[in-house]
């Protein structure tokens, strides 16, 4: 069961590392924009996530004030990323204001996995 675990926790870094990465990837060629890349990469870290979130035998309690907080900043960034999506849609164009706090919260979401214990 453990090595279940591990391999959830590895898809869930993997779904963490390409979002970051798509976005960091468009923010360094000065793109303002949502791809679909980034949209696979939330449901991956989502999905996952709650896997993680459920008691799996472990010998520890799960800090579940840490894990609502986590799933709070993912759907606040699964708006940004949706409302993104469909202004870019619309307008062809997407504002900074969009653009930047998903790339901030994505960061900022695996700092409180990291650092909060």
């Amino acid at each position: 069961m453990e090595i279940l675990r591990n391999v959830v926790v590895l898809v869930h870094l993997v779904g963490f590392a390409v979002l970051f990465g798509a976005w960091v990837v468009e923010a360094v060629a000065r793109r303002v924009r949502v791809t679909p890349l980034m949209n696979y990469a939330l449901v991956i870290s989502l999905v996952t996530g709650l896997a993680l979130s459920a008691p799996w035998g472990l010998d520890h309690d799960l800090n579940y004030a840490k894990i609502g907080i986590k799933l709070v900043v993912l759907l606040v960034i699964g708006a940004l990323l949706g409302i993104g999506s469909a202004r870019q849609k619309r307008t062809g164009s997407l504002s900074p204001a969009i653009f930047w706090p998903i790339g901030i919260l994505t960061l900022l979401n695996a700092g409180l996995a990291v650092i909060w214990r």
